[in-house]
């Protein structure tokens, strides 16, 4: 008699447990319920629709539901604020760029310790920082910026995902290197300013790199002036980096990733990376992230935590730069 689907899946999954080296206390304990994955950014973005995505993929790995929950507000913070108070069993978890651990808590109390509260799971993506020019802008390219924010300062408005966000910092970064002066214009998240973008609200725009911003780039609503990134980017050859226009500081991407409670048991965190990592290695993900102009970060937990405390001590030091909670 054929097996039925749940059968098969069942048997899928033990044949998997049977040749993965999982401790016997977290195999036998986890997951035990459904999961759910807190996106800490509104709907409808680029870091919404990967975390959608792994959920998918997380179901057919663990054989239970995963539910995700927007929870944006705060560049991050709102969402890790929820994570933070769940119960630390490994069945809750949040999808985040590390700005709200490394930056956000310099900049202003937070109701979380970021190294104590928040465990890091598996990172996943680096995004490249896109600023582009807004049907408000009169310049033509990244000089034209610097040559208005010095003849008018803080008259060009430049709007960003939020208070603490990799686009953010780029902004502070820009004005601190250049010496310029802008004004801040935080949202909570990539969609309303995207729409206010389109009807110049303001001037300039840092955002991820993403299907939707490049096709209003290559429709002429937006003008592509600097990206932040290891190299030019395929998709955007004549656009240069922030290197190239001789602000290295602010040649900043976004690392994006996977996290539990603080206090969620090492058995289960490591179930997790791997679990992740393996999701995240699926041919459907990884083409969505290349086509997309974003880099798959994949690897052990040890070292997404070194990276993370690294960053954190980093962001220390900018409490010397003037960056503003406006």
């Amino acid at each position: 008699m054929r097996p039925s689907r749940r059968q098969a899946l069942a048997a899928m999954l033990a044949l998997a447990g049977a040749s993965r080296p999982w401790p016997a206390t977290a195999q036998a304990v986890w997951p035990s319920q459904a999961l759910r994955i807190i996106v800490v950014y509104p709907p409808g973005g680029l870091s919404d629709g990967i975390a959608r995505s792994l959920a998918e993929r997380l179901v057919w790995q663990l054989g239970v539901p995963v539910r995700v929950e927007n929870r944006g507000g705060d560049g991050g913070s709102v969402g890790l604020q929820a994570l933070a108070r769940a119960p630390a069993d490994g069945h809750t978890l949040a999808f985040s760029a590390i700005s709200p651990l490394t930056l956000r808590p310099h900049l202003g109390p937070v109701a979380y310790d970021p190294l104590r509260d928040i465990a890091p799971v598996a990172s996943v993506m680096f995004t490249p920082v896109l600023l582009v020019g807004t049907p408000a802008f009169t310049g033509r390219d990244f000089s034209d910026v610097l040559a208005q924010a010095r003849a008018h300062p803080s008259v060009l408005r430049w709007a960003t995902s939020g208070v603490a966000t990799a686009g953010h910092l780029v902004l502070e970064q820009v004005q601190w290197g250049a010496g310029i002066a802008v004004t801040h214009v935080p949202y909570k998240g990539g969609g309303q300013q995207l729409n206010d973008a389109l009807g110049g609200q303001f001037e300039l725009l840092s955002t991820n790199v993403a299907p939707a911003q490049l096709s209003h780039v290559r429709a002429g609503r937006f003008k592509a002036l600097a990206v932040g990134a290891p190299h030019r980017l395929d998709v955007l050859p004549q656009v240069p980096t922030f290197a190239e226009l001789g602000l290295p500081q602010a040649n900043i991407t976004s690392l994006f990733g996977l996290f539990a409670p603080g206090g969620t048991s090492l058995e289960v965190l490591d179930r997790l990376n791997r679990e992740i990592n393996a999701a995240t290695h699926t041919p459907a993900i990884q083409e969505r992230l290349l086509n997309s102009d974003n880099l798959p970060a994949v690897g052990d937990r040890a070292a997404f935590v070194r990276r993370i405390h690294a960053q954190w001590r980093s962001n220390r030091a900018l409490k010397s730069v003037r960056i503003r909670l406006e």
